[in-house]
């Protein structure tokens, strides 16, 4: 109980930095991501921590189960390197006794993996494409910058506004360049706002102001002059529905249409906890580490089985969206595989870490000799004080 209660502490305090780490630098990554798309007008200003938040739940399983597969791996590692583990295995004990400890630990970390992979990333990413497509679907001259050419969502338009003239929807200085059925036109005004109409659309109102038209059948063109001009830049029949692809839909939405983009996405939702937990489980035998030599090695195999074992899941995955593979099929295979080496090499380790094995039989013949030489020199420096 002693050694559960000291592991168990030590583990949670390893994963809390190394998912504090992890965690900063998905939000550093993400937060110049946003950022960026947001002064280059793809999304809106005031949606930017929403949008993070949003990302960070979509990453959170993954951030899980990294955090859980390296804190059993540097605790485990660090024991291999103060030599508690030589300890361990002369005083008959196995390998296998580390199995309890780290389940209790990493069961909460499988258990929130599944929530969040089955419930809150769906909800972020619905959420996600929500608010990028509200942005993309408001008016065209409220996602203008000052002093910027904006494209249209239409593609058809590009304005350019001076600055804005009280709040958002009124602007001064616009020019509009609008290309339709092969016809160009390019409208000036000192000062534009939106209105909307009785049936719900939205209008850019211009006034005092020209209008350019170029006419393609000749080689003319044409000035208008006008105190006010309306431009159509939002109706009303355009409605928000959000993301429909398999990543924002709910699982129960997921089961109902069992096409190959749902199955896929399915499988991914369900390896995820499996994951977690052959990862943990993983990290165990997998730490073994030669104190005199160092643990960079044994990382980068732990860090390349982690990218292998993802990328497989990947693979069955694309094979399921491509009707290639039957979910029932290709939903445990890499499951199994795993499972499998876990056991090899708990019984590899188990093999070697064994009391009838000469480097424990070495090590545990050197630790008595040495507490035998330690009391003859005690004894030996009494008889001389005595003396």
């Amino acid at each position: 109980m002693i050694f559960q209660r000291a592991l168990r502490r030590e583990l949670i305090s390893t994963a809390g930095a190394v998912f504090t780490t992890l965690f900063t630098i998905i939000i550093t990554v993400m937060l110049i991501k946003i950022l960026g798309q947001a002064a280059g007008g793809q999304i809106a200003s005031q949606d930017v921590v929403a949008l993070i938040g949003f990302q960070s739940l979509n990453y959170m399983p993954i951030l899980l189960i990294l955090t859980g597969y390296i804190s059993v791996l540097l605790v485990v590692t660090r024991s291999y390197q103060d030599s508690e583990m030589v300890v361990w295995f002369a005083s008959g004990l196995s390998l296998v006794r580390w199995v309890r400890p780290v389940l209790a630990f990493g069961l909460p970390i499988i258990i929130l993996t599944a929530i969040l992979s089955f419930v809150a990333t769906p909800w972020a990413n619905s959420q996600s494409a929500q608010y990028r497509e509200r942005f993309e679907k408001r008016e065209d001259i409220s996602r203008v910058s000052p002093g910027k050419f904006q494209e249209s969502a239409a593609a058809n338009r590009v304005f350019f506004v001076e600055g804005f003239s009280g709040d958002s929807s009124k602007v001064k200085n616009v020019f509009v360049n609008t290309q339709q059925d092969g016809r160009n036109s390019i409208v000036v005004a000192q000062e534009g706002n939106i209105e909307l109409d009785k049936n719900g659309d939205k209008f850019l109102i211009l006034s005092k102001g020209r209008r350019y038209d170029v006419l393609s059948s000749q080689n003319e063109f044409r000035v208008m002059e006008f105190e006010r001009y309306g431009v159509l830049v939002a109706s009303n029949s355009q409605a928000v529905n959000g993301d429909k692809s398999a990543r924002a839909l709910p699982t129960s939405d997921l089961l109902k249409d069992r096409n190959g983009f749902n199955m896929g996405e399915l499988l991914w939702r369900l390896s995820l906890p499996f994951m977690a937990l052959c990862l943990m489980l993983l990290a165990i035998p997998l730490s073994f580490v030669n104190p005199r030599v160092g643990r960079s090695a044994s990382l980068v195999i732990a860090l390349l089985l982690f990218i292998t074992y993802s990328n497989v899941t990947n693979i069955f995955q694309a094979a399921v969206v491509q009707s290639r593979m039957s979910f029932g099929f290709a939903w445990w295979p890499m499951h199994l595989v795993a499972l499998i080496i876990i056991c090899l090499l708990f019984l590899w380790r188990l093999n070697v870490n064994s009391r009838c094995h000469p480097l424990v039989m070495w090590s545990a013949v050197k630790h008595a000799r040495l507490i035998k030489n330690k009391k003859a020199n005690k004894a030996t420096n009494k008889k001389t004080a005595a003396t």
